[in-house]
């Protein structure tokens, strides 16, 4: 309806092909992982399309893929095609912009109607288009209905103000997050909703700012600010608000300002200091694979709803994590979190657990009774762990619970009213436990109105080198340890290692490593031992002396050179190019040697 509503300017202006690059570098089939190493170098590039001998797309290699295949020996090994088709989408040159806003892909690969590839557009060539559109509805009349569709279409926060730093727009993104209900913000001054924001100052400024950090709701979040023009003058401004936890950046702006007191002599707060501690930072979720970030964008619309949401994957796999992301994204985030590990409890206590008791209901009962889980989470979430670990019993109790939506305590013949988000979660296999009869279908279906299946940490390599510079840095915090660093070969090793206890696995073997070695250089002799006898390890050893015996060969023939040149100079009597005639080289390439070996 929003497409066909608008006119061929504003088609043209939306088209894929008016923002891509063009034409885009590209990569042949049956190119080595060497070979496209260093066209990305040569290139400066993030990524290289790959095509067939017809010009075809047929998949794209990144630079994280190619790190990956060099560190793993794979120079001379041809590039197989059909492992790198999943990070990439491939459209059409007339693709309208405002359907690639909940695609989760973060590049495009623009194909004509013969499906040969002509360009290549990235996530940011996606929402500069966006604003640019948004520039021109603006000296539309008819801007406020489409504005609105676009900005509710948008997952990343959107703020529009007009030269008065007036709010014109405020999508529901930015009003879950703020709290600010939209008819609330739209009229007020930006200061007055959304704090620490400088995007009224954007408009005085003209200047862009993108990538800031700005604090919300004491959160620490990146924003891009980008100025409206009109006929040469700035007539409002646009402030999107990026979804990503930035300790990083923390971590960044602390080590300079660290130089900077020791240059002035001063002290200042620790921006680090400054994180807030609460659930914010509980709920960080690291990684920036396709595969997470698909999760991630697949938790952030979950979090818009009140409907249960069940959470799948191998245990370690963070979805606790996720549980808690989801809350502090939702209407519940003001309520508690409650997490409760159905594993853990016994069966004949789980009922008063769940929905707490009277005084009296039993020999050993508190005097004035017991609130349960419920009740405890009222107007907030509750987190269900384990859940196939519920007998069949609580599974018919927990189920009346969650239609009902009101709970009894035990030994009460009164009912309370239960307000609560449900999130549920287990590492089984709850599909086959319903088709075996021990799981009640009934309840499986109330709880599995949204999913969520988290992958293996091996199913995610690419992010495990980010995982480990994030834990590394944060247990040496922890343990007031000088930051340590890890060699190449080590990670080389944990990204081939098979996580059987994923994430959670991987944290207690850093941890381990940090506290138990001395040096600030982490080798592969500091790994444990549970590590040092896997395959991977036996292999990256192998891989480093194969390596040091092609060093001991080029020293090796190294001192020959050298004895051949001062033989050949003494032959010439000093004359070098005599003695490179002699030696059958150039009489440059002789001054390179002689100043290689210092003669």
């Amino acid at each position: 309806m929003l497409t066909q509503a608008m006119d061929n300017t504003k088609m043209d202006l939306l088209c894929a092909g008016n923002w891509m690059t063009s034409p885009p570098h590209t990569l042949d089939t049956g190119k080595t992982y060497e070979e496209a190493a260093r066209l990305v170098e040569k290139l400066e590039l993030s990524c290289l399309p790959i095509i067939n001998a017809k010009g075809y797309p047929v998949g794209t290699i990144t630079v994280n893929e190619l790190m990956h295949a060099l560190l793993h020996g794979k120079h001379h090994q041809t590039i197989n095609s059909a492992a790198h088709v999943q990070n990439h989408a491939i459209i059409q040159e007339n693709t309208n912009i405002l359907d690639l806003l909940t695609i989760s892909h973060q590049r495009f690969l623009v194909v004509n109607s013969s499906n040969k590839l002509i360009g290549i557009l990235t996530r940011n060539d996606v929402l500069n288009a966006i604003s640019h559109y948004m520039h021109r509805l603006q000296q539309e009349k008819s801007n406020a209905e489409i504005l609105s569709a676009i900005l509710e279409r948008a997952y990343e926060g959107i703020a529009v103000v007009d030269s008065n730093g007036i709010l014109l727009e405020f999508n529901e993104a930015y009003s879950r997050f703020t709290g600010v209900k939209r008819k609330d913000a739209i009229g007020r001054h930006v200061t007055e909703v959304i704090e620490n924001t400088n995007l009224h100052m954007t408009v005085k400024t003209a200047t862009p700012d993108r990538g800031v950090l700005q604090i919300i709701q004491g959160q620490p979040m990146v924003v891009h600010r980008i100025p409206i023009w009109k006929d040469g003058v700035v007539v409002g401004a646009i402030g999107m608000l990026i979804f990503e936890g930035v300790s990083e950046v923390y971590e960044i702006l602390d080590r300079l300002q660290s130089e900077k007191i020791k240059e002035k002599g001063t002290s200042t707060p620790s921006l680090s200091k400054q994180q807030p501690t609460n659930a914010t930072v509980i709920g960080r979720i690291i990684g920036s694979s396709e595969n997470i970030e698909d999760i991630k964008r697949l938790a952030r619309k979950a979090a818009r709803t009140i409907a249960t949401v069940l959470i799948t994957g191998e245990s370690g796999t963070g979805k606790e994590v996720f549980a808690k992301n989801i809350h502090q994204q939702s209407s519940y985030f003001n309520g508690p979190f409650i997490s409760v590990n159905c594993g853990a409890i016994p069966e004949q206590l789980f009922e008063s657990e769940l929905f707490g008791y009277e005084e009296g209901a039993f020999t050993g009962a508190k005097k004035g009774g017991k609130l349960g889980k419920f009740e405890l989470a009222q107007n907030g979430t509750i987190f269900l762990d384990e859940i196939c670990e519920l007998s069949l019993i609580m599974q018919t109790k927990l189920l009346r619970v969650l239609q009902e939506r009101e709970a009894e305590r035990v030994g009460s013949v009164n009912k309370y009213k239960v307000n609560v988000r449900v999130i549920s979660a287990t590492n089984r296999n709850i599909e086959e436990m319903v088709e075996n009869g021990q799981f009640r279908e009934d309840l499986y279906y109330r709880l599995n109105i949204i999913r969520l299946h988290l992958p293996p940490l091996r199913e995610r390599v690419e992010d495990i080198p980010i995982l480990l510079a994030y834990y590394v840095k944060d247990i040496c915090k922890k343990y007031q340890l000088p930051e340590k660093t890890l060699s190449s070969e080590v990670v080389a090793t944990l990204m081939t290692y098979h996580w059987k206890g994923n994430i959670r696995e991987l944290v207690n073997t850093v941890e381990h490593v940090v506290t138990m070695t001395d040096k600030d250089h982490i080798e592969l002799d500091d790994l444990p031992t549970m590590i040092r006898n896997s395959p991977s390890y036996a292999q990256q050893i192998a891989h480093v002396n194969r390596n040091s015996l092609i060093d001991q060969f080029r020293t090796k023939n190294d001192n020959v050179e050298k004895v051949l040149i001062l033989q050949a100079l003494n032959n010439a009597q000093g004359n070098k190019s005599k003695a490179a005639e002699l030696l059958g080289i150039h009489r440059t390439t002789l001054y390179q040697k002689l100043k290689k070996y210092g003669l």
